[in-house]
């Protein structure tokens, strides 16, 4: 049996500036490796949620995610908010 390549995907959103967090990243293999080596080379928490990444790959690039997708992504938001705050030196935005 065939392993299921790995996907990523990348949220970006600026409290006060976007009604709506945006999916600026998303793709399998190569480049969910190399999205994921980005983020953590920039300090950007990764958060593994397989079921939130397989939504979000359908999704078309720099849009707005759909209102029915907001309480999954609040609840990322949620997690990267805290690793915030426990963690000095990341910064917001």
């Amino acid at each position: 049996m065939k392993k299921q390549s790995e996907k990523a995907a990348a949220l970006k959103y600026m409290r006060g500036k976007d009604s709506a967090p945006r999916l600026v990243a998303k793709g399998r293999g190569k480049v969910a490796e190399k999205i994921i080596e980005i983020a953590k080379a920039h300090g950007i928490p990764v958060k593994e949620d397989k079921d939130l990444v397989e939504l979000l790959s359908v999704l078309d690039l720099y849009r707005e995610i759909p209102p029915d997708l907001y309480k999954a992504v609040a609840e990322i938001l949620a997690f990267v908010y805290s690793l915030k705050n426990r963690k000095p030196g990341l910064q917001q935005g």
